[in-house]
């Protein structure tokens, strides 16, 4: 009798007892208990994992600087330097997505400020030194480098004044337009064919990229064009005036994008005069308090 198997015990029904394995463990508990831990896995995922829609346009932007410095050492300026406008769109994009698709996240806003420091600082930097920078020696990598650093001290300070300054306005040129700025230049003179073996061009080029790191890291105010709901209801007349400057950028790019970047490059200094002649603040400036 001892090698026969025991049966097993039965309730007062007659009806054999659920088996005690681990398929029946999810009828055993109950709804809410299940309930709780498909949120609790889910939780799990939403903290370990990325948002891959705004993080593919940051990839992309990161590519294209990476293109830039690629096609410079290949002496491919004007191609670097449209690589260089491209990151730009594709920088502006990803926030965006993520505002718009609520996938904002920790991962995404680091992962996009070393993307910034390559496309709008190393990038930018290397073009010009590559392209004009180096006939002038030390100088010429001593403003490369200015401009580098420049923009990596523009994106840690705005990474700490977040939610500090003025949401509508910049501390400091931002990073991408001071690299439209600079690949700007550099789209403009080689798409006129001018001549880089001339005197003038090397000592201009310095002085523009001096002016773009310095101007990164100043407390100049300069809009940030981030109170634009592209989702609201807008006048007729703000259609006439999209559909004026796409004709007018396609018209000449080179020329026509380095010029408006000039002007938004002027217009931080001319907004912050005014505002001290007026006796006001500087809007773009964190408060001791707020430090």
């Amino acid at each position: 009798m001892a090698g026969f198997k025991q049966r097993r015990p039965r309730n007062p029904a007659g009806a054999p007892l659920p088996r005690p394995f681990r398929r029946n463990k999810a009828v055993q508990e109950p709804m809410g208990v299940a309930a709780n831990r498909r949120a609790a896995r889910q939780e799990f995922l939403k903290k370990r994992g990325i948002y891959l829609l705004p993080n593919a346009f940051t990839t992309a932007a990161l590519f294209c600087g990476f293109f830039a410095v690629v096609q410079a050492m290949n002496v491919r300026f004007e191609v670097a330097a449209i690589a260089i406008f491209v990151a730009m769109v594709l920088d502006g994009m990803d926030g965006r997505v993520a505002r718009m698709t609520h996938s904002q996240s920790a991962f995404g806003e680091q992962f996009d400020s070393l993307s910034d420091m390559v496309s709008f600082g190393v990038a930018p930097a290397l073009v010009m030194y590559e392209w004009v920078l180096k006939d002038l020696g030390r100088w010429g990598w001593l403003a490369a480098f200015i401009y580098c650093s420049g923009a990596a001290l523009r994106l840690a300070r705005f990474n700490t004044n977040i939610g500090v300054v003025d949401k509508r306005f910049f501390q400091g040129m931002p990073s991408p337009a001071a690299a439209a700025l600079i690949a700007g230049f550099v789209w403009l003179a080689t798409d006129n064919r001018v001549p880089v073996k001339l005197s003038w061009l090397p000592w201009v080029a310095f002085v523009l990229t001096i002016y773009a790191g310095v101007t990164m890291v100043s407390n100049a105010p300069f809009y940030s064009g981030k109170a634009l709901d592209v989702r609201h209801r807008v006048p007729f007349a703000a259609t006439l005036l999209v559909v004026v400057a796409f004709v007018l950028v396609s018209s000449d790019p080179p020329l026509m994008l380095f010029g408006l970047f000039v002007l938004y490059g002027l217009s931080g200094y001319v907004f912050w005069a005014w505002q001290a002649v007026r006796g006001r603040s500087n809007p773009a400036r964190s408060s001791p308090r707020e430090r």
